[in-house]
């Protein structure tokens, strides 16, 4: 691993880190009060080339790879993380069908994604009984003579009440055949390209959450949902194992917000141990403040690093699995001590939504659970031990 930045990589990170304390930061406050999904700056991105960042130029993305992606998400975190969740999983939907789509899916759906013309992308995984096994899953596409019938339930999806588009897992259910079976030996799942304003595609509800209010989580009902054949991602019966594939790229992505999440708290709470006086000098001197502040930034460092490390692995080809699984566990958890240590350095103050850290608090402990909890980080990673 190279630990240089090429001049693209450095473009994307500079584009994001501007954009972010331009126009994220300023308004990430407001933001968390009133819920506000930021539509117009999700079309700002795009015209960025944000929203498509490893898509191939000629699907109208940056081509700039999974290192700047991650440089990116970083800087967008830091500025405000509710935005941030939207861009990684936009960008995962994007880089899904630009790589795994036929050309028709490609061109009719990356460049609109990648441009932000269709505002967010939504990654339709996880139900109510199906979340960290997704083999688990109800949700049934029925073939007809037409297409496909999609019935079923989809819990916790980012943006899943804005998305242009949606990439949605069914069981494929034929009448008079035998259920197809995926290669990773689970059964007849099917990965789906769905318009977002289909027809028989509802909102049931909207999550209340704890923190990363300016993104929405959504419950979907696919009541009859009708799809043609040209809809299917890859092959019928081969959506798992494309669903494990796009996690561990995603992974990267929560590791990143993680990792931005973290040295945002770092910042303010130097910041203010530097301004702030006991006893006659700056709190930053006192060695109880001094010793834990030296613990977040070695923290906020290492995650840094093994988080490009997984994103370099991935977009060098090689397997990445493990490398992902590893940042994200270790970014997550050390994001939520960083963020917790910042909060304490900055007193009553810290409880306060006047300050920061209180946001980002809250903020930073989904990335412990989602696109897979801590404890299957580690199940992921003790079966890659075994296998050696």
């Amino acid at each position: 691993m190279q630990f240089g930045h090429t001049e693209e990589q450095l473009l994307v990170q500079r584009t994001a880190r501007d954009f972010a304390e331009r126009v994220l930061a300023p308004r990430a406050a407001q933001r968390d009060v009133t819920s506000e999904f930021p539509v117009a700056e999700l079309r700002q991105l795009g015209e960025l080339g944000l929203l498509g960042i490893a898509v191939p130029e000629e699907l109208g993305g940056a081509g700039a790879g999974a290192v700047a992606y991650s440089l990116a998400l970083q800087e967008l975190a830091r500025g405000d993380a509710a935005v941030a969740v939207a861009v990684s999983v936009t960008n995962m939907v994007a880089e899904l069908i630009a790589k795994h789509g036929t050309p028709a899916q490609q061109h009719a759906w990356v460049p609109r994604i990648a441009s932000g013309e269709l505002v967010a992308g939504a990654f339709a995984l996880s139900e109510p009984e199906a979340g960290s096994d997704p083999a688990a899953m109800r949700t049934t596409a029925t073939k007809t003579a037409r297409g496909w019938t999609i019935n079923g339930t989809k819990q916790w999806i980012t943006s899943g009440d804005h998305a242009g588009v949606m990439v949605v897992w069914a069981l494929t259910e034929v009448a008079g055949e035998a259920p197809t079976t995926s290669v990773s030996g689970h059964r007849n799942t099917t990965a789906f390209i769905v318009d977002g304003k289909a027809k028989g595609v509802t909102v049931a509800r909207l999550e209340d959450k704890l923190g990363l209010h300016g993104s929405s989580t959504a419950q979907l009902v696919f009541d009859g949902v009708e799809v043609g054949d040209d809809a299917i991602l890859v092959a019928p019966g081969r959506g798992f194992g494309l669903a494990m594939a796009a996690l561990d790229g995603g992974r990267i992505g929560i590791a990143s917000q993680a990792v931005g999440i973290a040295r945002g708290a770092l910042d303010a709470a130097v910041r203010y141990a530097g301004e702030r006086q006991t006893f006659g000098q700056p709190i930053i001197k006192h060695q109880a403040i001094a010793a834990q502040l030296a613990d977040a930034a070695t923290w906020v460092e290492a995650a840094h690093l093994m988080t490009l490390r997984a994103a370099f692995t991935k977009e060098s080809g090689q397997p990445f699995s493990q490398h992902a699984a590893m940042a994200k566990l270790f970014a997550s958890e050390h994001a939520w001590k960083i963020c917790d240590i910042a909060l304490q350095v900055h007193g009553g103050y810290g409880y306060v939504r006047d300050f920061p850290v209180e946001r980002a608090l809250r903020d930073v402990r989904v990335t412990r659970i989602y696109e897979g909890t801590s404890e299957i980080q580690r199940i992921v990673i003790a079966r890659n031990l075994i296998r050696g």
